[in-house]
């Protein structure tokens, strides 16, 4: 769906256009403000007031670019809300969150928008061990004993959604991720 046709239908107080937009943007947001943010339940919340704002205030919103851009434009503002209400929190300068409109940020929210798409392709339960690898940092051994599954099951599990991401994402954004990714 096209964003002007999103934008459209959200304007028109179509809840299911707003849920396709979260379904596309939910993650890839969280994923970009906890990467500043440094707390996934912080990065959540803002993320979800941002839809909540969308929702809102969508009769006075006027999108002159992209949807997309709008929407990280403003999580980036409501980030600089959170930081400025509490500089406790602050731990580097609002100055260091990035311009949402520069290539290097546009280039970053294309890697983590091709990441969750790559990463939704894959199987649910080869998907399910790769984000407790990756996101919550566990170890094989971990794995294996949440999911009553053994470690061997594991291990070619995280092997086969490596290689899937590998043949999935540009080579640059897979050397990238890999930097990241938890070898056990």
């Amino acid at each position: 769906m096209e964003d002007r046709n999103i934008w459209n239908s959200i304007v028109a107080g179509e809840v299911n256009a707003l849920r396709f937009l979260h379904d596309m943007y939910y993650y890839p947001m969280c994923v970009w403000a906890n990467k500043y943010l440094h707390n996934e339940v912080v990065a959540e919340e803002i993320v979800s007031d941002c839809f909540m704002k969308l929702w809102d205030r969508r009769k006075q919103i006027v999108i002159e670019k992209s949807l997309k851009s709008y929407l990280f434009l403003m999580l980036r503002n409501q980030m600089v809300s959170y930081f400025r209400k509490d500089k406790s929190r602050l731990v580097f300068g609002t100055d260091k969150l990035p311009e949402m409109m520069g290539e290097e940020v546009a280039a970053e929210q294309d890697f983590y928008s091709n990441l969750y798409s790559a990463i939704n392709k894959i199987p649910e339960q080869r998907r399910r061990i790769l984000e407790l690898a990756v996101f919550d940092a566990l170890t094989y051994k971990e794995i294996a004993s949440r999911l009553n599954i053994s470690v061997n099951t594991v291990k070619t599990q995280i092997g086969r959604a490596y290689q899937f991401l590998k043949e999935e994402l540009d080579p640059n954004d897979f050397v990238f991720l890999s930097m990241f990714m938890k070898q056990n």
